[in-house]
Parts: structure tokens; sequence; C-alpha cells
């Protein structure tokens, strides 16, 4: 687990300095009893994707294509508040970005090569519709009583 104030590792190309992410800290809904509305547990991660000069050139555009239905203006946010401590909603958070950027960042699959059934396959596709044929036939009984 990453802890906060050091630099995230997302891939071996992408590592995100410290200085780039801006938390905001906010009172959290949930759990916490009497110190819920003390103490601002909640935390807000946000990441500006479109400028930030530690993503690779190449891997921006894939990530931005990727994210852009989560991005408000170029910037991610992740909000976390499930846990009652600043420190571990803190730490929620950075794992949560790490997840969603090596998602983002991840190469598409190959390519599908199409393929055809194989001589064998559509045979045996053919003599099983001969048999349900055959057995249907069988069931139909004469109707000359």
């Amino acid at each position: 687990m990453t802890t906060p104030g050091s630099d995230l590792a997302v891939t071996r190309r992408l590592v995100i300095p410290a200085g780039e992410l801006r938390e905001r800290f906010s009172r959290s809904s949930g759990p916490g009893g009497q110190g819920v509305n003390t103490t601002d547990s909640r935390v807000e991660l946000s990441f500006d994707v479109a400028t930030s000069p530690s993503i690779p050139d190449d891997l921006r555009p894939r990530l931005l294509a990727r994210l852009a239905s989560r991005l408000t203006g170029g910037v991610l946010t992740i909000a976390a508040s499930e846990h009652r401590a600043q420190l571990a909603n803190r730490e929620a958070a950075r794992a949560r970005l790490v997840a969603v950027l090596r998602d983002a960042a991840a190469p598409p699959p190959p390519k599908r090569r199409p393929t055809k059934p194989t001589r064998g396959a559509k045979e045996r596709r053919l003599a099983e519709k001969k048999r349900r044929g055959d057995v249907k036939r069988g069931r139909r009984g004469s109707y000359d009583d």
C-alpha cells in the first residue's frame, strides 16, 4: 500500500509524483459517531491527466479517451469516505486512483482473427440435425384411426 505523500507507481512507465496530486478534505457521512460532525475524514484526490508532465506522450491520448466520462476539464477526481480515519481514506483514494489509471493505461486487446467452423464440425452439426429430424419424424403418429 502507498503512504500519503509518496509517489504513485501505476505502471513501470507511469509514476505519478506526489506533488502532482491534489487532496481536499471534507466532512464525511456514514460511521464515526459524535466525531463524524467534527473531523474532515472524506478525501477527494485529484490528478490532472490532460497536462501532467509525468504521463508519456504516447500514453496520454489513450488515458484521455478511456477516462473521458470521468474527467472534468482533464482532471480525474477520486473520492473516498468509507473509513472513519482520514489516513485510511487517503490510502483508499490513492489505491483507487492507481487502479483506475492502470486499467485505462492497459494496452488494447489483440484484434480478433475471424475463424470458420471446420469441415468435421459442419458434418457433426448436420448429422445431429438429421438425427433430431428422425426422432421427431418417429414421434408423428398416423391419424388414420
